[in-house]
């Protein structure tokens, strides 16, 4: 069996031979740190010698479940131990620890005390910078563009604003560098929106919610609103949009539509203000949009129902 060729575009971040080299790096420096030797270390974790020396050299592709064995005989979780780049600050890990022990009720309140208290408040700056999010057909770009008419804001597509900055379409670059390029291309066009623009109605893509640290920067600094609508409805606008890729088999792409909603649900339910677009005219919601802002009413932004 013949090795596949070397990808050209690999960079020493993203090349797998080059992050198994580091895995083993610092699985010998978590070893050493804990004063455990190799037989010990391989003892605990019921594997072989020749097994950890193979990993702390980084000349094998080992199983989530050894990895599993080796992390937890060193006294850790497997996320801590694959964790590439460098560890957080120990106030950084104190203060995680601290808040995965918070029920979810006091969570949320933590996070919105810390969110006042560092300059994140919902008034103000954040006011101007509205963010639309939600799975695709469910009418961010035309409610967008509506609600920025109305407020005298610009309208921007987050999507556009990669294609813009990286000089080739979503398509081009997910078949060239795959998902973990696009996703650096998200956060970084993000920045930039948020870096030049002090107003504006943000139409972002449907998956951004499930990258947690651009997800994160985008409810700091815009004001977000999930544009919500019944499946049935996303489907019919994405083949309104001339997608016809999920019509050779719709009862299929129904199942999968449903599935990635309810999977993303958790996720855009952490959004400020719901509006349902289901049976309602596009002019309709975005005046639920702008009151929920809380724009020109002198009122601050209406509540999650």
């Amino acid at each position: 069996m013949t090795s596949p060729a070397p990808n050209s575009t690999a960079s020493p971040e993203t090349d797998p031979s080059a992050y198994l080299g580091r895995l083993g790096t610092r699985v010998r420096v978590l070893r050493n740190r804990r004063g455990m030797s190799r037989k010990a270390l391989a003892k605990h974790a019921e594997i072989s010698e020749r097994y950890l020396a193979q990993l702390e050299a980084g000349a094998g592709n080992f199983s989530i479940a050894l990895l599993l064995r080796v992390a937890r005989a060193l006294g850790m979780q497997i996320e801590d131990l694959v964790r590439d780049g460098a560890d957080p600050s120990l106030e950084a890990v104190s203060l995680a620890r601290f808040l995965e022990r918070l029920p979810q009720h006091a969570l949320k309140e933590a996070r919105a005390l810390l969110r006042n208290h560092f300059g994140f408040s919902a008034d103000g700056l954040r006011r101007d910078r509205i963010a639309l999010i939600g799975l695709r057909g469910a009418g961010k770009s035309t409610l967008g563009r509506l609600v920025a008419a109305r407020l005298d804001l610009p309208f921007l597509e987050l999507d556009r604003e990669i294609e813009q900055q990286s000089g080739m379409t979503l398509s081009e670059m997910f078949e060239l560098f795959g998902q973990e390029r696009f996703r650096r291309a998200e956060r970084a066009a993000l920045e930039r929106v948020l870096d030049r623009q002090n107003g504006f109605v943000l139409a972002t893509g449907g998956s951004i919610v499930t990258e947690p640290a651009t997800f994160d920067l985008l409810l700091a600094s815009c004001f977000t609103i999930w544009v919500r609508a019944a499946p049935q409805e996303h489907m019919a606008r994405v083949v309104a949009q001339g997608d016809r890729r999920v019509t050779g088999e719709s009862s299929r792409a129904m199942d999968d539509l449903i599935s990635i909603l309810a999977s993303r649900e958790p996720l855009y339910a952490r959004a400020e203000a719901t509006v349902v677009t289901t049976g309602r005219s596009a002019k309709q919601s975005a005046e639920e949009i702008t009151r929920r802002v809380g724009h020109g009413s002198g009122e601050p932004p209406a509540p999650h129902p």
